[in-house]
């Protein structure tokens, strides 16, 4: 679940909240979104997948300020071990992932968890 300090203000039609991010060593990303259930970001989730990306998550509850919130999670198979991403794999999902999202204004920031975040 992604930090909301607000369901009032949205980064784009439907979207709360985007993190790219990277369980370590950081080599695969995944895409998670706070959305807004009754008025999904339906480019951006058909892009996601026409790229080849995967919801592997979808879970919806109530913020604190009482507006309805969906998390969505994203993957996408890479052809390294344990289905990570290879260096030229990563450069062409990466692109997508840019592309995708700054068609709707939003400027992604790719990051790697900490363990205790990964793993919880």
């Amino acid at each position: 679940m992604l930090f909301l300090k607000s369901t009032s203000v949205t980064k784009a039609p439907g979207i709360y909240e985007v993190d790219i991010a990277a369980k370590p060593p950081g080599k695969t990303y995944g895409v998670y979104m706070a959305t807004d259930p009754d008025n999904p970001p339906a480019s951006v989730l058909e892009a996601l997948a026409n790229a080849g990306f995967v919801k592997t998550h979808s879970s919806g509850y109530t913020h604190k300020d009482r507006g309805k919130v969906l998390d969505i999670h994203f993957q996408k198979d890479g052809t390294d071990l344990f289905k990570g991403w290879k260096p030229e794999e990563a450069e062409v999902n990466m692109a997508q992932i840019n592309e995708i999202f700054s068609k709707v204004g939003i400027a992604v920031t790719p990051r790697v968890m900490s363990l205790a975040e990964a793993y919880a």
